[in-house]
């Protein structure tokens, strides 16, 4: 498995080997050992899978509070999403920053997203499939947003001409400058 750093400390881009054939491929998307190897312990404890029928559907920025946070393993199982991490750390260096990277079902790449950034996405094509694992099981109580377009972030979706689709929660969610993070950078 190639592991490869991003500009925000702790978000990784993890890519799978695979190994395929006349029939098609195998591929090994997570295995404790190999991520321990490298400096990454993750107990995950739930699995999530969502669809998003319609290309242009946006998800997020989400996160989940402490006592509750949630560290994020996401994959494409069908289709192809672009993927974003947003520091929201008290005190960190990359604090308001984000990274981007496209996640589809061909190139296999999977994002890491540890606590303390929001997480959130856009669909590229429709019926696109995102399945995560997480290190905390879903708390509503725990649960936070940003708006996706805040222009304090100022993340390039590349939307084009497509308008995004949003659940309620997701529309109106507060601007970043309004969220007090419960999150403090811990250095490194």
């Amino acid at each position: 498995m190639q592991i490869d750093d991003t500009p925000l400390s702790g978000v990784k881009v993890l890519t799978p080997a695979r190994f395929g054939d006349v029939r098609g491929f195998f591929s090994e998307s997570w295995n404790r050992q190999t991520l321990a190897q490298h400096g990454l312990h993750y107990d995950f404890v739930q699995d999530n899978h969502s669809l998003s029928a319609e290309m242009g559907t946006v998800r997020g920025l989400h996160f989940q509070a402490p006592p509750n946070t949630q560290d994020k393993l996401v994959r494409c199982g069908r289709g192809r999403l672009f993927d974003v991490a947003v520091d929201i750390r008290k005190g960190s260096p990359t604090h308001g920053q984000w990274f981007g990277i496209e996640l589809s079902f061909e190139n296999g790449r999977q994002l890491l997203v540890p606590a303390g950034f929001l997480h959130g996405f856009i669909t590229r094509e429709p019926d696109t499939e995102i399945i995560y694992k997480c290190t905390d099981f879903y708390a509503p109580e725990s649960d936070g947003a940003v708006r996706f377009d805040d222009p304090d972030i100022g993340i390039d979706w590349n939307m084009g001409d497509v308008t995004p689709i949003l659940s309620e929660k997701d529309a109106g969610a507060p601007l970043f400058r309004d969220l007090d993070s419960p999150f403090v950078w811990e250095g490194s």
